[in-house]
């Protein structure tokens, strides 16, 4: 360990909260790269457990590392509630000026909190770090964003044949060093202050998943708050669930929250624009239940309620609602 006092860490006490749901496997490596960040760069790592039934329980009570600090669900929350838990705790128990938050399949790479110590970060509320695969290549869902309808340049680089590269960062950004700002970021390697989630809240837990990352940073940055961007701050996604290829979203309860919360992240987006994105999107959802042969009933159902609720912000609809109109349960789903 370093012998650096915690008290000269340039962006005071950090405080890493990972939300996991029955991927053991993946925490213990996460878990392990957290602790092996110097003290004095990371003060506590705060484990949310959303239920898991693998032994996560059991392995992390075995865990004797006095940073790390155990919060455990008795139902699975789902990401937006696993961080909106973890983040309070941390909040109400450990004293941070930074929380940053990850997946259990996320980590940083040797010298990430360093690096992010080594920023001057007075001019801003929020950072996103540069998110790799374990074999180097830049995490399609981890990229940093610009929203398009903020910046007329963007916005013309997006309609005419940019498309989702044009509003990413891209791999020249990654290469490029320097601190500059983005307007949204994943829950991946995300770092706050304490003192802007005073001020602005926390994740909607009622979101469950997915969006819940892009709703959450691009309302801050709506909010007049500032989200730094660079390139030194690394951060490891042992990822393989995003696929553009992939036609169909599974498991199909999953539907559901994928098109509700892209509408409440559109409203945010859009402002004015909104209606108009929503007639280019909309009749492209409906086409996707070609794709889903015998479940194509029960997607336009699943889809039909995303835009219901998500027209109408109305993110309390219970999870047991969703997955009985899936047909499945959590585990088998």
């Amino acid at each position: 360990m370093s012998a650096i006092p915690l008290s000269q860490a340039r962006n005071g006490r950090v405080v890493a909260v990972v939300v996991t749901h029955r991927r053991l496997a993946q925490l213990r490596v996460t878990v392990a790269a957290l602790l092996a960040q110097p003290d004095w760069a990371l003060a506590a790592v705060l484990v949310v457990d959303n239920a898991s039934d693998d032994g996560t329980a059991e392995w992390l009570a075995g865990v004797t590392d006095p940073r790390l600090h155990l919060v455990h669900s008795h139902r699975n929350l789902g990401g937006a509630g696993g961080f909106e838990m973890g983040m309070r705790r941390a909040m109400d128990t450990l004293s941070p000026d930074w929380i940053v938050v990850m997946d259990d399949d996320a980590r940083p790479e040797p010298g990430a909190l360093a690096a992010f110590h080594a920023l001057d970060l007075s001019g801003h509320d929020g950072f996103a770090a540069a998110v790799r695969h374990p074999d180097g290549t830049l995490c399609e869902m981890n990229r940093p964003t610009y929203n398009p309808f903020w910046h007329k340049r963007v916005l013309m680089r997006t309609l005419f044949g940019g498309g989702r590269g044009a509003f990413h960062l891209g791999p020249e950004d990654f290469a490029r060093p320097g601190l500059r700002t983005v307007d949204g970021a994943s829950f991946v390697g995300f770092f706050v202050r304490a003192a802007t989630v005073v001020q602005r809240g926390y994740p909607d837990p009622r979101l469950f998943l997915y969006g819940d990352d892009a709703i959450y940073t691009m309302g801050l940055t709506r909010a007049g708050h500032r989200i730094g961007f660079d390139p030194s701050v690394r951060f490891e996604h042992d990822s393989t669930t995003y696929s553009a290829a992939d036609a169909r979203i599974k498991p199909l309860w999953k539907v559901y929250y994928y098109h509700r919360n892209l509408l409440i992240l559109y409203r945010i987006a859009t402002g004015v624009f909104f209606v108009p994105v929503l007639f280019w999107y909309v009749p492209k959802w409906l086409f996707r239940a070609r794709h889903y042969g015998p479940d194509r009933r029960r997607f336009l159902r699943l889809l039909g309620m995303a835009l219901h609720d998500g027209l109408r912000h109305r993110t309390a609809r219970q999870h047991a609602v969703i997955l009985a109109m899936a047909g499945t349960d959590e585990i088998s789903g």
